[in-house]
């Protein structure tokens, strides 16, 4: 069956602005569960859940290609699950309400299969997580961009 996860969020900074502070955005300490470039991020999936067996990993790899395209301003992300082959993609683009403003599109699809029963349950957990995750990433990019590049664009 599966389920998909969709996340938008807009910045108040400019495209090129985004783009340099997610790409410089690991190693970092605001985000303890990323350990490498391509992305080994600690498995969060309760031991309960754990008995499954393909869910018995203790990282989860994600593998990272990018396109950026400066004269159009934006950049398209694909990731790539390699633990469990599922695909995400996310775009940076510059935001139709304000070109001064940058627009993030993420959309993934999770479909679990040979857990018998625990499919539906399993899809459920893995959307909620993706959803958190993607939503501790927004935070923490907007913590960076703050950082690195001051108080965001007015209206």
């Amino acid at each position: 069956m599966g389920v998909t996860v969709d996340v938008h969020q807009v910045y108040k900074y400019p495209v090129e602005q985004v783009v340099t502070s997610f790409l410089r955005k690991y190693l970092n300490p605001m985000d303890e569960n990323v350990i490498s470039r391509i992305a080994i991020c600690q498995n969060a999936v309760p031991e309960i859940l754990r008995k499954v067996s393909i869910l018995k990993v203790p990282y989860i790899q994600l593998e990272e290609e990018s396109w950026l395209n400066p004269w159009e301003r934006n950049m398209v992300i694909r990731s790539h699950c390699l633990t469990w082959t599922q695909c995400t993609e996310s775009v940076f683009r510059e935001s139709m309400e304000n070109p001064n403003w940058t627009e993030f599109i993420q959309r993934g699809r999770i479909s679990i299969t040979g857990a018998g029963f625990l499919n539906c349950i399993l899809e459920t957990f893995a959307s909620t997580f993706l959803r958190q995750g993607a939503q501790e990433v927004i935070r923490i990019m907007e913590m960076l961009l703050k950082e690195q590049r001051g108080a965001p664009f007015a209206e």
